[in-house]
């Protein structure tokens, strides 16, 4: 095997000049694919996925021949992607458009813009990308937010829990367990926090538990293995976007206001420009 590695070059360069001899003599293009086809059906399997992996460059160039073989595959493929993106957009339009967003809303602002506390928002896995996401963007526009991981509350971190703020909880399932462990570690705080909870599964434990629970409609992902997180992330990160915005509509939020949040890049030269303080003095 690794005699059959160390000569990969040759493979990469007879695959190459078979492609060239394909382009330039389509009388005996049968030929040279029925061989090409022998080789790779009947060469024991460990040869051919030897090469394949010390050469990505000959991957390269078997995946380039396949389209040539094939012209449409690309065109499929651009079709594939449209089906997906439908398929996303459709699960966003689905998410149900209920009074929890409201509710959800005033509690956040209650805890934060009037006691003077936080947005406390964790997930585990993607869904805590999510949650982070959100905290920033909330810090971003006039609400503080911190994004608490799971685990590390476990280990000290659930100190930076005061006894005003609101948490947000995010789990797809509603069931993951390292949420519902920080739920209970919370409680035990005694600090009577609201709690957030977005879950594609409202009637789960978590979405039970929580003062306001908002569903993500539960889409299907559009992985094909139906296991990857893909829809579902797409319309917690909108749902996020949403009580985003209207916080700061809220608050009556300000490019003035992200402008002084915002101070540096591009977004901070342009929150300036709108705020009509180009000189940099806000």
């Amino acid at each position: 095997m690794y005699i059959l590695i160390s000569y990969t070059p040759i493979f990469f360069y007879i695959i190459l000049v078979f492609i060239v001899i394909c382009y330039v003599h389509t009388h005996i293009f049968i030929w040279l694919l029925l061989v090409f086809i022998i080789f790779f059906t009947y060469v024991p399997h460990f040869i051919t996925e030897s090469i394949l992996i010390a050469n990505p460059y000959l991957k390269l160039i078997i995946l380039q021949f396949l389209l040539y073989l094939n012209p449409e595959a690309e065109c499929n493929m651009s079709v594939t992607i449209k089906e997906i993106f439908e398929a996303e957009a459709r699960a966003v339009l689905g998410i149900p458009v209920t009074g929890n967003f409201g509710e959800a809303c005033e509690l956040i602002y209650t805890a934060v813009h009037q006691k003077k506390g936080k947005v406390v928002a964790s997930g585990m896995g993607k869904a805590g990308q999510i949650a982070l996401n959100i905290a920033t963007t909330f810090s971003a526009t006039g609400t503080p937010a911190v994004f608490l991981h799971p685990s590390d509350a476990q280990h000290g971190d659930l100190g930076v829990i005061q006894p005003h703020d609101v948490l947000l909880l995010i789990s797809n399932s509603g069931k993951t367990r390292e949420i519902l462990e920080l739920f209970d570690l919370v409680k035990m705080l005694d600090y009577g926090l609201k709690t957030i909870v977005i879950t594609g599964n409202t009637e789960s434990e978590l979405g039970m538990m929580a003062d306001v629970a908002i569903s993500t409609g539960n889409p299907q992902e559009v992985c094909p293995l139906g296991l990857t997180p893909t829809t579902s992330t797409t319309v917690m990160t909108v749902i996020g976007d949403a009580l985003v915005v209207m916080m700061m509509k809220r608050i009556g939020f300000t490019a003035a206001d992200y402008a002084k949040r915002h101070h540096g890049g591009y977004l901070g030269v342009k929150s300036r420009n709108v705020a009509g303080k180009p000189d940099n003095k806000i």
